[in-house]
């Protein structure tokens, strides 16, 4: 009788260990080579279908329409404010100064997509300086696809070796549920990235006005990290690939979960650095629940 259950234990155990580690070598196989191409963020974003629709071809279509028509709005606004000024004994801006602001933000709103790109082509290439730098000194490439190559040589995947219940097993599943966090979240920072590539030419609208020029600030300084966040996730991989992996080495292993925590943090170091906004899919889910109590 006891045999028969030991038997049945192993059966489910091996079982166990046989499904979680195909699902381990599925997420190995397809997510790092993802998470390059949505990290390492290059200037061909605003080239697909999508944002060439939105974004428009001239000055007379696409958002950037939208945009002149709001300065527009914002001359109609001034020279009304003007005339009840002097009504009411309230200063305001000279029409000149207000004119020249005028001038400069409607050549920076049309002129704002292919600011954005070279901002983007710039924090690329700074991304991949620091990247070839590692790649120099350590011979290899500083990628998320060569990450998992060295994992691999310090946690097994392999199926039948692999046992959930050790620490390898539970070090192995560590780095997968991980490894999934980092997907979305860095999924969810590319889509929002490209929200804010949108609304680009209104946010330099609204620095004509004084009182809307907050917007710009907020505007700023959330793009600004997430663009930096490619390079601090650049600096990361250097710090991960000058360890020296070693499968007998438990100082090897607990740094290689530190490492992994690290790239799902770097989003919040940068916040705490520079300010801007939140792309930690954990942390939203949490603000979610805290709003639906």
């Amino acid at each position: 009788m006891q045999e028969t259950q030991a038997s049945i234990t192993q059966t489910i155990i091996t079982t166990i260990n046989t499904l979680f580690s195909s699902l381990f070598s599925s997420i190995d196989n397809n997510v790092y080579s993802i998470l390059d191409d949505i990290i390492f963020i290059k200037p061909d974003i605003l080239n697909d279908n999508f944002m060439s629709k939105f974004l428009g071809t001239s000055s007379t279509s696409g958002l950037i329409l939208i945009a002149n028509s709001l300065l527009i709005g914002f001359s109609l606004f001034y020279i009304i404010r003007y005339a009840y000024s002097h009504y009411l004994s309230t200063e305001t801006e000279q029409p000149f100064q207000f004119i020249f602001k005028l001038f400069i933000y409607t050549i920076l709103a049309n002129s704002s997509y292919f600011i954005m790109e070279q901002i983007i082509n710039i924090n690329s290439l700074i991304s991949l300086a620091i990247r070839e730098v590692g790649e120099n000194i350590f011979n290899c490439n500083i990628s998320f696809s060569e990450l998992i190559l060295r994992l691999n040589n310090v946690i097994t995947t392999d199926s039948n070796s692999l046992n959930l219940f050790s620490l390898d097993g539970l070090l192995k599943s560590f780095v997968s549920i991980n490894l999934l966090n980092l997907l979305f979240t860095y999924s969810l920072r590319y889509v929002i990235l490209k929200v804010f590539i949108l609304i680009t030419p209104f946010s330099f609208i609204t620095l004509i006005n004084s009182s809307t020029s907050w917007f710009f600030k907020a505007w700023f300084k959330s793009v600004l990290s997430l663009l930096l966040l490619q390079s601090f996730v650049s600096l990361i991989l250097l710090v991960i690939f000058s360890t020296d992996f070693s499968s007998s080495n438990l100082f090897s292993k607990v740094i290689c979960i530190g490492s992994i925590y690290a790239l799902t943090k770097a989003n919040s170091y940068i916040r705490e650095l520079i300010g801007g906004i939140s792309t930690e899919v954990s942390s939203n889910f949490s603000s979610l629940r805290y709003l639906i109590k």
